[in-house]
């Protein structure tokens, strides 16, 4: 009598470009360590055309997707379910296709930061003076879930004031904060620095002066790199902060919030973490 084998729950992260993203490794580890079945691969799709291309997945038997950029708010936008942080946040990164045809939305990168800083590092953020630089999309993620853990004072910086306005105008039932200038800093210290800018795509750090760092300081960037410190952590590191920590392990604890959604499952994160830095 022959056997016959499951066949694999297939998932995806999708975006342009996407050739470059760890996710694949991230999640075919945590499949591995959980004894699941899952197929997970990354996909790029075409801008400008974006609802089409996700339907002919969920067509295909996809059970989920990931989604990164340029797409987040897109996805937002076709889901027929959101939970409450992708509603704060006003993008989705994580889609579950579900048995009845709609696709339903959550935003894990909120409780990525959260879970990085407090469970990995160690950092404090309740009772603390923080400052995040930026106010994209990046921010509009995390926003809500930092205000949550209530630090004694937020405050929101970036190069355009008006954009700043304009996002704490939309997060003020979170929580209160106070926003600024880059220009505007260096009248106080902050505990926690977080940089949520691009600049580091261009191998730059936004333009603050050093006078924001106490003696205790830890810097966060959002962004990672594998093989080298990112712009941000090389500048904290040389202004002297207690400690300069990249965005891995914020891409692996997002990832296993995704992980959890799909599968309802729990994965290490630390022994992914520790795996992916060569």
């Amino acid at each position: 009598m022959e056997t016959q084998t499951a066949s694999a729950d297939r998932y995806a992260v999708v975006g342009n470009p996407v050739a470059h993203s760890l996710s694949p490794q991230i999640h075919r580890a945590f499949a591995e360590q959980s004894h699941q079945l899952v197929d997970y691969s990354a996909i790029e799709l075409a801008p400008g055309d974006f609802e089409r291309q996700l339907r002919e997945l969920q067509e295909q038997g996809l059970k989920g997707v990931n989604v990164t950029i340029p797409f987040k708010r897109q996805a937002w936008e076709i889901c027929d379910q959101r939970s409450p942080r992708a509603d704060d946040a006003g993008a989705v990164n994580t889609l579950v296709f579900t048995e009845d045809g709609n696709i339903a939305g959550d935003n894990t990168d909120g409780v990525g930061l959260t879970r990085d800083l407090l469970n990995n590092h160690r950092a404090l953020i309740g009772h603390r003076k923080i400052l995040i630089l930026g106010a994209g999309g990046a921010v509009r993620g995390v926003l809500a879930p930092l205000l949550a853990l209530k630090p004694d004072n937020l405050t929101l910086a970036n190069r355009t004031l008006e954009k700043a306005e304009i996002l704490a105008e939309d997060f003020r039932h979170c929580g209160d904060f106070q926003v600024c200038g880059f220009n505007d800093l260096g009248r106080d210290k902050f505990d926690l620095i977080i940089n949520a800018t691009a600049a580091g795509l261009d191998n730059e750090v936004p333009p603050i002066p050093e006078d924001v760092l106490g003696i205790n300081s830890i810097c966060y960037d959002m962004m990672y790199d594998i093989h080298a410190p990112t712009a941000f952590v090389n500048w904290a590191q040389r202004c002297g902060a207690s400690r300069a920590i990249d965005g891995l392990g914020m891409l692996v604890e997002q990832a296993a919030e995704s992980f959890f959604i799909w599968r309802g499952v729990r994965v290490d994160t630390a022994e992914v973490i520790a795996a992916l830095r060569p």
